[in-house]
């Protein structure tokens, strides 16, 4: 079973790859172009924030 996806996979090895891709992509972002710090600062939104961040194109 496959999760609905932004990306339109149905095979669940092919998301997991493509979900590592994309979130070393966002990471890499955050700290190159300084969008870390405009992140939340709380530590629940924060992670929230962050999370959206990492996962917002799959």
């Amino acid at each position: 079973m496959v999760l609905e996806n932004k990306l339109g996979l149905t095979n669940s090895e092919e998301l997991a790859k493509q979900e590592e891709l994309l979130k070393k992509k966002r990471a890499k972002e955050l700290f190159e172009y300084g969008k870390i710090e405009k992140l939340a600062n709380g530590p629940f939104k924060g992670l929230c924030d962050f999370n959206k961040f990492l996962l917002q194109g799959i």
